[in-house]
């Protein structure tokens, strides 16, 4: 049976405290995910995505509400979520098998090399073991970042625009490299991004937030075969329903 509350969120609120005034960044957010969804979250800058995904990670604890994993309430930081964000945030004096033991949580250094190894097959980088950050293109240490994300086998991975650093080409082939993961590893997914055509190539939901203070706004079901072709007629009418829900002068 689908497990539809692998994830619940349930009546988020954020507030942050500044000198002059406090700002509501969250507003009653309410959300399920279920096993092995692949949810993206999109909405224009400071609606509170990143926010949200911080709160879910456990890395952000001052909030009122309630994130529960499998039915247990989070109260911090654990191994069956693994977060990527934005930028690769390696190490930059380890090289890369070092970066992916720093994160490694358990398992004797025979059992670790195994996982290292077995994930750095997984993202195509297998040779690379002993490179550094620097040596690295922006694509290939992304890539580094979510093996080190996955090398814990979290039941959930959070992704924070993994791939808005990255050049057009690159962005591209990731976004089907990280699909491909999804499908192998089985693991629920939870994507912010600004890009609307990534979210429908990537998601099997859309949830589109609206600006400050953040709330649901409205909530897509994708329900085009995968693999998506960007061009085919129900892509592009999808994106640009979601177009609408920002401004219908867009499309």
């Amino acid at each position: 049976m689908k497990d539809n509350n692998h994830v619940a969120i349930t009546n988020i609120s954020k507030t942050y405290k500044k000198q002059d005034s406090d700002v509501l960044a969250l507003n009653g957010i309410t959300l399920n995910v279920s096993r092995n969804e692949f949810l993206c979250i999109v909405g224009a800058s400071g609606c509170g995505k990143s926010t949200l995904l911080r709160i879910i990670s456990g890395l952000d604890k001052e909030y009122s509400g309630a994130v529960s994993i499998g039915g247990t309430r989070i109260s911090g930081p654990g191994l069956d979520r693994g977060i990527v964000f934005q930028e690769h945030r390696l190490l930059p004096w380890l090289t890369v098998q070092e970066n992916m033991e720093f994160a490694l949580q358990m398992g004797t250094q025979a059992e670790k090399a195994k996982l290292i190894a077995e994930y750095l097959k997984l993202v195509g980088l297998v040779g690379f073991e002993k490179a550094y950050p620097a040596q690295l293109s922006g694509g290939m240490a992304q890539r580094v970042a979510i093996a080190r994300a996955l090398v814990n086998r979290p039941e959930i991975l959070l992704l924070d625009e993994p791939f808005g650093a990255l050049d057009a080409l690159t962005r591209l082939k990731m976004q089907q490299e990280v699909l491909d993961i999804w499908k192998k590893e089985k693991t629920t997914m939870i994507m912010v991004t600004h890009d609307i055509e990534e979210a429908v190539y990537m998601g099997d939901r859309v949830i589109v937030m609206s600006e400050r203070p953040g709330t649901i706004k409205k909530e897509f079901l994708v329900e085009i075969p995968r693999p998506r072709r960007r061009s085919e007629m129900t892509f592009q009418q999808l994106r640009k329903d979601i177009y609408r829900e920002f401004n219908a002068d867009l499309v």
